[in-house]
Parts: C-alpha cells; structure tokens; sequence
C-alpha cells in the first residue's frame, strides 16, 4: 500500500466531507462517482454491496466512509478515510453551532434552514438513484425500486415490507 494512496483518500474524503449536508447519505452519488467511476477502485456492485452493509450495520450512516477506506487500502485507508471525511467538519460544525445559535432571532435563518433541507432532499434523491442504477436495471428491480418508492412516499405502510417482498422474490429467483 502506498502512502499515495492514502493521501488520495484522506485529501478526497476531506473534501467530500464538507459537501455532506444531511450526512454521509447525502454524498454517496460523489463518493460513487470517486471510486467508481473517477478511480476504478471498485464496481457498481462492490459499491452498492458496501452500501447496503454500511446501512445494515447499527451506527451512523458514515460508515460506508470506513468500508470504502478499507476495500481501497485496508484498514490504514478505513482509517484515513474516516477521519478525513469526519474529523474537520466537526471542527466546522462545533464552530457554525455556536455562531447559529447566537444568532437565532436573525430574520434570515429560518430561510438559510429551508435552503438547506431543499438541498439535502435532493441529495438524497439523487443517491436513491445512484444507488438504484448501480444494483441493476432490469426492468422488474426498476418496478421493485419504484413501487416501494411509491408505498413509502404514499402510504403509511411500513417499507419493510417492501423489502421483504423484494428479498423473498429475489431468493425464489423471480427478481
């Protein structure tokens, strides 16, 4: 392993880190496109694979940060990685807190506050896609993904479900 390498990880992740508004999950169509398609240091599938332990496992949806730095560089890369993407933008977060919270009666905030959950909407929007086009794109996972889109947007029916329909289909070989 180089220290190349690591460097490419800590000084990407670094700065992908400070686009992460709403979280990790709100960056995922960036990082896809870093290591998948910039970099080559994965596919599609190992990608979303990735990304669906990293949402399986308990804790903060980040940790698909530490699995990309350990399937790139081992466990010094999942190290690297991780502290690049989370340790500045603490810092900047404890910082931004302080001064937002000075300035609570401001006319302005409340406007900043919806600007800010419009972007985050989208950036999640566009990783359910990234994420969709990388699992397949056949025509019944397209059906699958936009029906339990549908069911959670449009009813109050637990996506759970949905994904256990989708995972029973799957092991009876329909999907």
């Amino acid at each position: 392993m180089t220290s190349l390498l690591l460097a490419q990880l800590a000084w990407r992740f670094f700065l992908i880190g400070f686009l992460a508004i709403g979280g990790a999950n709100a960056v995922v169509p960036e990082m896809h496109r870093m290591v998948v398609e910039t970099q080559g240091w994965m596919t599609n599938a190992e990608f979303a694979a990735l990304f669906a332990i990293a949402n399986a496992a308990p804790g903060p949806n980040v940790l698909i940060v530490t699995l990309i730095g350990w399937r790139v560089a081992g466990i010094p890369g999942a190290l690297v990685a991780t502290v690049a993407m989370v340790g500045p933008t603490s810092l900047l977060t404890y910082g931004v807190f302080h001064l937002w919270n000075r300035m609570k009666n401001a006319p302005w905030r409340p406007a900043v506050q919806n600007g800010l959950s419009a972007v985050t909407v989208g950036l999640i929007a566009a990783t359910a896609w990234i994420l969709t086009r990388a699992t397949g794109t056949s025509s019944p996972l397209v059906a699958v993904a936009v029906v339990t889109a549908a069911v959670s947007y449009l009813t109050k029916i637990n996506p759970l479900w949905c994904f256990g329909t989708a995972a029973a289909l799957g092991a009876a070989g329909l999907l």
